[in-house]
C-alpha cells in the first residue's frame, strides 16, 4: 500500500484489513434457481455439512422490526462542508492537486434488525455489488456501483466512475441530463483525470494497459454517472494482493496526485474514513479477484448506522454544487433507512 503518514484518528472500532477463509460457501445462481453448497475440507476439522444443509432447509427464521431512534447527525454542518470544499479548491488552484475527493459522514441510531435496511437498499438501489457482512461486533452492508479491482484469467479491470448528475424521476428529462453531463466541462475534466490515474495505477504491475470503454452514461436509482473501463494484462509473478495494494485506494475516492490528495484529506476531514472508500470482495485460489469500493455503504455498530459520501473537487468547483452532489449520492441510503421501518 502507499506509504502515507496519517493522524491518529478513531476508526470506529473497525480494523484496517480483514480477510477470512470460509469453510462453507453457499453459491446461488438466481437465473437458474440453483444453489451450490461448497466445503473447503480442512485437515483436523470435522465436517458439519449436514448441519449447514439443515439450516438452509429451515424456514424458522426470526424476524425483528427496525426502528429509528433519535435524529440523524453529521460530523460537519453544511456550512462546514462547503468551507472544506473551498480549501480543496484553493489546493487545486495552488497546484497541490488536480482533484481531491472530500467527504462527510452521517450517523443514525436505531433499534431492531438492520438487515431490513439492507433489504430496502438492494430494492431501492440495485447495483453491480450487493453485500451484507456480519462480523459479530459490526456489520457492513451496501450496494456499490463501482469496482475497486477485477482480475480474471490474468486480465485486470477497473471501472472509474467520475461525473455525477442527479436523476429527476422523469426518463425523458434524465436523458437530457445525461447529454448535459457528457458536455459538462467540469465533470468531464474530473473523469479524464481519474481514468488517467487508473491507467497509471495498473501500469505499475501490468502491461498492455488500455481504455476499453470511455465516458459511458450509466443510470442508477438517484444519480447518473460517467463510467469508463480500463483493462490490462497482469505481469507474470504478480499476485492479486500486490495488484490490489498498488491500486488502492481508488483515485475516484482520493484524487490526483493520489498521495498528496490523501495527505490533504487527512488534514481537512475531521474524522478518519474507516471503512468508507475501502474495498470489499474476494480473492480466489486461482488468482482471481473481485472487489467493490465501499461507497453507498452502511457500517452498523452499537445500534448506530454510519454512512458517508464525497464529491470530487477541482479548481472549477462550486461549494454549493459539491454539497448537492453529496446529498444526491446519499439519497438511496437515506431512503432505505426510512423504508426499513415499514418492512
Amino acid at each position: 500500500f502507499e506509504d502515507v503518514q496519517i493522524n491518529n484518528k478513531q476508526l470506529n472500532g473497525v480494523g484496517e484489513l480483514r480477510y477470512r477463509l470460509y469453510q462453507y460457501v453457499i453459491a446461488i445462481n438466481h437465473h437458474k434457481d440453483e444453489l451450490f453448497l461448497c466445503e473447503n475440507v480442512l485437515k483436523g476439522i470435522e465436517s458439519e455439512l449436514p448441519l449447514v444443509e439443515s439450516l438452509i432447509r429451515s424456514k424458522d427464521v426470526p424476524v425483528f422490526p427496525f426502528q429509528l431512534k433519535g435524529e440523524e447527525s453529521s460530523n460537519v454542518t453544511n456550512e462546514e462542508y462547503m468551507e472544506m470544499v473551498k480549501k480543496g479548491i484553493a489546493s487545486c488552484m495552488r497546484g497541490d492537486v488536480f482533484q481531491i475527493v472530500l467527504s462527510r459522514r452521517f450517523q443514525q441510531s436505531f433499534n431492531g434488525d438492520e438487515f431490513n435496511v439492507y433489504r430496502a437498499l438492494r430494492s431501492i438501489n440495485p447495483s453491480p455489488y450487493l453485500f451484507f457482512f456480519d462480523y459479530g461486533d459490526y456489520k457492513l452492508m451496501g450496494s456499490s456501483p463501482e469496482s475497486q479491482l477485477i482480475i480474471q484469467n490474468r486480465k485486470a479491470l477497473v471501472h472509474p466512475i467520475a461525473g455525477t448528475f442527479k436523476r429527476t424521476g422523469d426518463d425523458e428529462v434524465d436523458q437530457q441530463e445525461a447529454e448535459r453531463l457528457l458536455k459538462d466541462a467540469k465533470e468531464n475534466a474530473e473523469h479524464v483525470m481519474l481514468v488517467d490515474l487508473a491507467r497509471n495505477d495498473l501500469s505499475r504491475v501490468c502491461d498492455d494497459v488500455s481504455v476499453a470503454h470511455y465516458r459511458q452514461v450509466q443510470y442508477y436509482s438517484h444519480v447518473i454517472h460517467l463510467v469508463s473501463e480500463v483493462t490490462a494484462k497482469v505481469r507474470e509473478g504478480s499476485n492479486p494482493f500486490e495488484l490490489l495494494a498498488k491500486t488502492f485506494p481508488a483515485g475516484t475516492l482520493s484524487g490526483a496526485p493520489k498521495i498528496k490528495a490523501m495527505q490533504l484529506i487527512d488534514t481537512y476531514e475531521p474524522t478518519a474514513r474507516s471503512y468508507y472508500g475501502g474495498a470489499i470482495g474476494f480473492m480466489g485460489f486461482n488468482g482471481s479477484c473481485n472487489h467493490a469500493i465501499m461507497i453507498r455503504t452502511f457500517l452498523s455498530k452499537d445500534n448506530t448506522l454510519i454512512y458517508q459520501a464525497g464529491a470530487g473537487v477541482v479548481a472549477a468547483s462550486k461549494p454549493e454544487s459539491e454539497l448537492q452532489e453529496v446529498n444526491n449520492k446519499l439519497g438511496a441510503l437515506k431512503k432505505a433507512i426510512v423504508r426499513a421501518e415499514t418492512l
